[in-house]
């Protein structure tokens, strides 16, 4: 799959970052038999940090915007977690999503779509998944989004 992904991926002009270091006492993924989990990443893209409050200062597309980010934050670390071969993605399993959001914004699924959404443009049927997407009063350095995943490996 790594040579699908990465052409994929180039198809739609996407390239994956470097997979972010963890920024407190934790580590970035454990592997458990052939189950990834991967630490929450938060909403990031080559300019720096995607912070505020959706509902407030980012709208819907915004925000699934600043969830795309995550996804490609996701690979990388699976990438970093298969020694660089993601041809040992077998599935993404499970996403759990947490929005910064106004106390009243409802449509945190539809932001989360952000990271689903790229997930199977990218992975196809091994990108569909189980999710949660949770609304959170706030997050890490007031990031928009932040979102952790769990993944089948060959």
């Amino acid at each position: 799959m790594s040579n699908s992904v990465e052409t994929r991926l180039a198809e739609l002009g996407l390239s994956l970052p470097d997979a972010p270091a963890p920024a407190a006492n934790y580590v970035p993924y454990v592997q458990v038999g052939q189950t990834l989990y991967v630490s929450g990443q938060i909403s990031q893209n080559a300019d720096g940090l995607i912070t505020g409050k959706v509902g407030v200062d980012l709208d819907v597309a915004a925000g699934a915007d600043a969830a795309a980010c995550c996804a490609l934050s996701l690979l990388a670390q699976v990438r970093a977690a298969c020694g660089g071969d993601l041809s040992r993605l077998k599935r993404v399993v499970k996403l759990t999503g947490f929005v910064n959001s106004a106390p009243d914004f409802a449509d945190q699924p539809k932001v989360i779509n952000g990271c689903s959404d790229l997930l199977v443009e990218i992975l196809g049927d091994a990108g569909r998944h189980a999710r949660s997407a949770v609304s959170a009063g706030a997050l890490p350095l007031n990031v928009a989004v932040e979102i952790e995943g769990i993944f089948e490996l060959t």
